[in-house]
């Protein structure tokens, strides 16, 4: 059975049966889906029949997905909005809010995942409140001169046209089976996303010894051919999120299901911004 790029993703529940409206076409659809793991949602979810709707509940469906995504989001956006004009206003505040909003937020994905609750609306809108403080904040030392960076508000859009015009892209890739989700293209995207994060964590450690570190975050070439590198594994990556979401649409998962995707897909929407964001600071700098 495939698996997901997106950790979130992994402990939502799963169970075979036809869904409702869904991601893709049933080229890249799932198939069968076998008992589940870590399962919040009570022993009945583990069936191998189809699963049987409690009154009180309805099957998740692509409407709940785009609705509880786009509050996720719009939470986002208005608190990286407040960060930006307060850290605009206060420049001491961007290390606070980078730093604290980004811990916070990390905290709140990991309790998520791991703590099965990934369908809690207040778990997720506070990841998106605390997430948005950074991302807001890392804008504005991204893009303001006095950090250093260049561009600012022009900058910061192209950011936002370009990670919502890569969503779009691959949504279109993903609906037409252009590429399909199958389990050595999941494995690729995850040992390269591994791999990634080796190199991140090698690069600031040699950072502490070496100036500029391993030269993949100091503005040069090599910066920038692995700032497109991880941007590409990034858009890959939302693939097997697609796929993943229509495997739970299909296996009729609770509706509130959809904050758990809703919680994945802006985890990877917000890496992909800040990744696009850095690139272009490269390009804008002297």
């Amino acid at each position: 059975m495939r698996s997901t790029s997106n950790p979130v993703f992994r402990n939502l529940p799963r169970q075979e049966g036809s869904g409702y409206a869904n991601f893709g076409s049933g080229v890249t659809g799932a198939g069968q889906m076998g008992q589940q793991f870590g399962n919040p949602y009570g022993p009945q979810y583990q069936q191998p029949q189809p699963y049987q709707q409690p009154t009180a509940t309805r099957a998740m469906t692509i409407d709940d997905v785009v609705t509880k995504t786009a509050i996720t989001l719009g939470v986002l956006a208005l608190s990286a909005i407040v960060s930006y004009g307060l850290t605009n206003a206060n420049t001491s505040l961007a290390p606070l809010f980078v730093i604290g909003g980004g811990l916070v937020g990390l905290v709140l994905v990991l309790i998520a995942t791991f703590a099965n609750k990934m369908d809690n609306p207040v778990l997720v809108l506070s990841y998106a409140v605390f997430e948005g403080l950074f991302v807001g904040a890392l804008s504005f030392m991204f893009t303001n001169i006095e950090f250093g960076g260049v561009g600012g508000s022009a900058m910061i859009a192209q950011a936002v046209l370009g990670t919502f015009g890569v969503f779009a892209g691959m949504l279109v890739v993903y609906k037409t089976g252009a590429i399909r989700v199958t389990p050595r293209f999941t494995r690729m995207v995850v040992g390269a996303m591994i791999g990634v994060l080796v190199l991140v964590i090698g690069n600031l450690i040699a950072s502490f010894f070496i100036s500029g570190g391993l030269g993949l975050r100091d503005g040069g070439p090599l910066a920038i051919v692995f700032s497109l590198v991880v941007i590409a594994i990034a858009a890959f990556s939302f693939l097997l999120d697609f796929d993943a979401a229509d495997q739970l649409i299909r296996a009729q998962a609770p509706e509130k299901a959809a904050w758990g995707v809703a919680l994945g897909l802006t985890v990877t929407l917000v890496w992909l911004y800040v990744e696009i964001l850095r690139l272009l600071s490269y390009f804008n700098n002297d």
